[in-house]
């Protein structure tokens, strides 16, 4: 069989759009595309690649943070009920069960330092 067929129109046997892409094409799409997703695990704290000062700069940071405490935040860890009476608020239920139990432990140790 040959190619040169008689039968139909001649448009109806032409590719068209079912032609294959050029590589080329698909090559520059493919760099294209590339540049739109995220690297995984590029945020990570502990990545390799992060510079040691970034890593200098976070610890010192960190280090610093804790230092920052508010007042309020050392009252709570004095007294659970004491921030709401600074505010002038009834304490939780839930900080008066802390305060309790608080309470408790600190006249245990004491026993337990005493005997």
């Amino acid at each position: 069989m040959n190619g040169n067929s008689n039968v139909g129109n001649s448009q109806v046997y032409e590719d068209g759009d079912q032609k294959n892409a050029p590589q080329s094409q698909a090559e520059q799409e493919k760099k294209d595309s590339r540049f739109h997703e995220g690297k995984a695990n590029s945020h990570k704290a502990n990545d390799s690649r992060k510079t040691i000062a970034n890593k200098l700069a976070r610890e010192e940071k960190r280090q610093n943070e804790d230092d920052d405490e508010s007042e309020e935040t050392k009252a709570l860890k004095k007294d659970p009920t004491l921030p709401a009476r600074m505010h002038g608020n009834e304490p939780s239920k839930g900080a008066k069960i802390d305060a309790q139990i608080q309470a408790e432990e600190e006249e245990e140790l004491r026993r337990k330092g005493k005997a």
